[in-house]
């Protein structure tokens, strides 16, 4: 990290200068932060709606891995993440709050590269990084953020809305980010056998990204408000559509059926999923990481959303003793179970019977 080019121990500038240092250029964007970083809190005024927060903890080993994590892209993504939280609620993220503990073996101008991320991705979703902390760890680096959003209370969308009949839909393509994570876990394990070998990442562009600088689907927020549609529920796709699908069934008291002819993949996936032997459909159904928005619709909304590019019908929501299932190609019927991302056992996708 930074071998060829002079480097600064934390040390060098203590907590309190390093986030000085971190934080000066910060920019105020947004009407509703009337003080940011640099006092005892910060001060928002955000009575022109209701107040959604959502906070997410990324911890290295469990969540990243810096093998093959750019820094910049590290900031970037701890920051979409949590956006992305918002957005399944149907609102607008508006400031944001970030938090790290770093270990002694990154310098100042690794710190500053992740920070650089975090600020692109402020930039890039028109949000206000206003504040936070510095600590030292002794177990590697994590990254806790937390996202402030505002929304009118009947436009927000809960987990419990869904209800029998009504439509279920995901947004983008599912999968692309669990093989992107097999290519970069391919090289490492190269890597590690021969150190001078240069990892093979040709033609895997797409799902690289998907893995490493995901987006946030604020677009699919402006969609669905221009198409005159709140879902009935919604969540960001996460921890895998199976496992995503089954908190909004269970949060709603429901059960549901897709269809796997359905599921939006993308070329690139299939194509990966076959040079590694997996069925894409189980990346899609268990990877995770897509962070695609996963929601519900009324019947009678349909039709606005038919033979849309982006939005995609993929089953309905039915009676809670019908269970989660999927009809898999060839008509056979599957049970869905939530086999997706699991932080306390790091589990990987398994193959769907």
């Amino acid at each position: 990290m930074f071998e060829n080019k002079e480097t600064t121990n934390l040390s060098a500038f203590g907590e309190f200068g390093l986030i000085e240092h971190l934080t000066k250029n910060i920019k105020i964007r947004r009407s509703s932060t009337l003080k940011g970083v640099g006092d005892d809190a910060a001060v928002l005024d955000l009575t022109k709606g209701k107040t959604v927060v959502s906070t997410d903890l990324l911890c290295e080993g469990v969540h990243f891995d810096m093998t093959f994590t750019p820094l910049k892209h590290l900031g970037y993504k701890s920051i979409v993440v949590n956006l992305s939280d918002i957005y399944a609620m149907n609102a607008i993220p508006s400031q944001v709050t970030v938090s790290m503990a770093i270990s002694s073996r990154f310098t100042v101008e690794a710190v500053e590269e992740i920070y650089q991320g975090m600020l692109l991705a402020c930039d890039q979703y028109n949000v206000d990084l206003v504040g936070g902390d510095t600590t030292s760890s002794m177990a590697g680096l994590m990254i806790s953020v937390t996202a402030i959003g505002v929304a009118n209370e009947k436009d927000i969308a809960y987990r419990n809305g869904a209800e029998e009949n009504d439509i279920v839909c995901v947004s983008g393509d599912l999968g692309a980010a669990y093989m992107g994570l097999q290519v970069l876990e391919r090289e490492k394990a190269v890597f590690k056998e021969n150190p001078q070998a240069q990892p093979d990442l040709s033609g895997n562009d797409y799902i690289l990204e998907r893995q490493l600088k995901p987006e946030a689907r604020k677009d699919v927020i402006d969609m669905l408000a221009e198409l005159k549609i709140k879902p009935s529920a919604m969540i960001d796709v996460s921890d895998g559509l199976a496992s995503d699908l089954i908190h909004i069934c269970k949060q709603s008291d429901v059960g549901c059926q897709i269809y796997e002819e359905r599921i939006p993949l993308d070329h690139n996936t299939i194509d990966a999923a076959e040079k590694f032997n997996l069925n894409p459909t189980t990346a899609a159904l268990n990877g995770g990481e897509d962070y695609e928005l996963l929601f519900t619709i009324k019947p009678e909304d349909y039709e606005k959303i038919k033979g849309h590019v982006e939005l995609h019908p993929i089953g309905h929501i039915a009676d809670k003793g019908a269970g989660y299932r999927m009809v898999a190609k060839g008509d056979a019927v599957v049970e869905l179970t939530a086999q997706g991302w699991n932080a306390f056992g790091n589990e990987q996708p398994k193959e769907e019977e």
